[in-house]
């Protein structure tokens, strides 16, 4: 299964709506690379809402796409993290400490132009 990847301007959103297996992950962490070179976004919003668990995998797969987002240029905002996810990452010693975050999609995007100055 694939997740949607939507442009909005110079924007990429993705709504996680189901529990992420292995493979779905790397296909997603693939897709939203593509999609980023081939569109130039500056900016990525990922809301996890529908997330409820979350395991070390996905958690590192995480990680790394707000890594490798960065390192091509486009800022990467999380927002919907639910409680226990929040704890797993953290047990987990996933610290996403320069990664903004915010309750929703809607806040997601105001961060995302505060955090580019746009």
């Amino acid at each position: 299964m694939r997740i949607p990847i939507l442009k909005l301007h110079n924007f990429l959103l993705i709504s996680i709506q189901t529990e992420i297996d292995d493979n779905t992950a790397i296909q997603f962490q693939e897709d939203l690379l593509s999609k980023i070179h081939q569109s130039g976004a500056t900016g990525v919003v990922i809301d996890l809402t529908s997330v409820d668990i979350i395991d070390s995998f996905i958690a590192k797969v995480l990680g790394d796409v707000v890594t490798m987002s960065d390192l091509m240029g486009a800022k990467v905002v999380l927002t919907g993290i639910q409680p226990a996810v929040a704890m797993t990452l953290i047990d987990l010693g996933i610290h996403l400490k320069n990664v903004p975050t915010a309750l929703d999609l809607e806040q997601g995007l105001i961060k995302l132009y505060q955090e580019l100055g746009e």
